[in-house]
């Protein structure tokens, strides 16, 4: 009866603290979404995010536009996708099948501890010695730019997908890599064929946590993407992604007006961004798992 109750209890928690966590969830959203649906008032939905210009600050005729921040948040999170995805799910197959057990045990702290940098720490390597170095080295006007801020978000999340990644990959049951060997397979077949789609949603999961910090990484994007609000039309230009411009001018905005409620609606949208970007991927990861269980 003891251990009934004791198991009830634990249940409970579990149930409060899920609760707990939508809650929170929901207030955020709720908060979000009152203060920026008045942006629609003096702005149309078209308007704001088809816009091309975004001077919020102008007494004559202030513009909403944020095409060019959404622009500028898209071009630096494929970038660093780009980048980040092949490093990070490579260096977690290094890891879980190649290297020797000295050198994981040594390796795979450094990368988790790599993980937990501060953002800001990075913005100021990318500012201080990475701008420089790509400002006289490739011959550009600035080093403050969309490459820039890509090079250092992807040098955030290949610790992420790196560590989840090999996790997922180093729980593969044995008894699988060692049915494909006994049937003729070389080591690189069953880690293609076998190892790799099995872990697959593990991998895919690494992908969404990796993904998720770059969409929404503020920092960063702040102090070495250049600030400026336009469309990008080249590598090394300059770019302001959403999180920045919220970050750079939420503290000037007055109160409830204007410019406060855009910049809101602007949170508004990277909000729906992420969240549908977890979707879409949470759907994929639990196909692939699907997939995968019924192969093997």
């Amino acid at each position: 009866m003891h251990r009934r109750t004791k198991e009830a209890l634990i249940k409970q928690v579990f149930l409060g603290t899920a609760i707990t966590s939508l809650a929170v969830l929901a207030l955020i959203m709720v908060f979000l979404f009152m203060e920026g649906m008045p942006t629609f008032s003096f702005v149309s939905v078209k308007g704001f995010l088809t816009g091309l210009d975004w001077y919020p600050t102008d007494e004559a005729r202030p513009d909403y536009g944020i095409l060019p921040l959404i622009g500028a948040s898209g071009a630096v999170t494929a970038l660093s996708s780009v980048l980040a995805i092949p490093l990070g799910v490579m260096s977690a197959v290094y890891l879980a099948e190649i290297a020797n057990p000295r050198v994981r045990a040594v390796v795979k702290p450094v990368i988790e501890m790599l993980a937990s940098l501060p953002s800001v720490v990075l913005g100021f390597f990318g500012m201080v010695v990475l701008a420089p170095f790509l400002q006289d080295f490739l011959g550009i006007p600035v080093g403050l730019n969309l490459f820039n801020a890509a090079l250092m978000l992807a040098f955030m999340s290949v610790p992420t997908i790196a560590s989840v990644s090999e996790d997922a990959i180093y729980a593969v049951p044995r008894e699988l890599k060692e049915a494909s060997l006994a049937l003729g397979a070389t080591h690189l077949e069953t880690l293609v064929r076998v190892t790799i789609p099995a872990a697959l949603s593990g991998i895919g999961t690494a992908v969404i946590l990796g993904m998720s910090r770059a969409i929404g990484e503020t920092m960063v994007v702040l102090m070495v993407a250049g600030g400026a609000a336009v469309l990008p039309d080249s590598l090394f230009g300059p770019v302001r992604p959403m999180p920045a411009s919220i970050a750079a001018e939420m503290a000037e905005a007055p109160f409830r007006s204007n410019h406060y409620h855009a910049l809101f609606a602007i949170a508004m949208v990277l909000f729906l961004v992420t969240l549908g970007f977890n979707v879409i991927a949470d759907y994929i990861s639990h196909k692939h798992r699907q997939v995968g269980s019924a192969s093997l």
